[in-house]
């Protein structure tokens, strides 16, 4: 059961992520196809380079992987069955967290689904720009989940004390 819920934790994070690349894959490379003007490809490269930086390495490197990863291990080392069905909400922090893990959990989400919904509007090439940058940061957050778990597996001591995992006992 440990096993099975550090790999369900962090593999489904990461199909998660996949699956969102793959959807918005298509929008983003439809530019191909699209005469682009100056503006559109110095926008193009700013939301690549944004998005890179800000969702990639701020959001994903320094904050959402190493925790998945630390939550994921928590979860090894203490497993119970709900949190284990429940374990890819369990490591981005849904269930079993601190009250200001899940607000930070649940608002980040929900401001993710208004990005969403708004960017749906924006007419072509601006939804592939948009898209193009956002890809570019879903991909970095997997590549450093992938890099945070080898570490994790590799150095096990160091990279689980390195991370809060922001669980209720440890906030008391």
């Amino acid at each position: 059961m440990k096993t099975l819920g550090f790999a369900w934790g962090i593999g489904g994070i990461l199909l998660l992520l996949l699956f969102a690349v793959v959807r918005l894959g298509p929008m983003a490379l439809e530019l191909a196809t699209v005469e682009l003007q100056q503006l559109h490809w110095f926008s193009l490269a700013v939301s690549i380079l944004y998005m890179a930086y800000a969702e990639g390495y701020k959001g994903f490197h320094l904050g959402f992987a190493p925790r998945v990863v630390a939550r994921a291990s928590y979860l090894s080392a203490n497993p119970r069955p709900l949190h284990i069905l429940l374990a890819p909400a369990f490591c981005m922090g849904y269930i079993y967290a601190t009250p200001k893990r899940k607000l930070l959990s649940f608002g980040l989400t929900g401001m993710i689904i208004c990005f969403v919904l708004l960017v749906r509007l924006l007419p072509q090439p601006w939804r592939g720009i948009v898209d193009a940058g956002v890809v570019t940061g879903l991909v970095l957050g997997m590549a450093s989940i992938v890099y945070f778990l080898l570490q994790r597996l590799c150095f096990p001591e160091e990279a689980v004390n390195a991370v809060a995992t922001d669980v209720p006992e440890q906030s008391r």
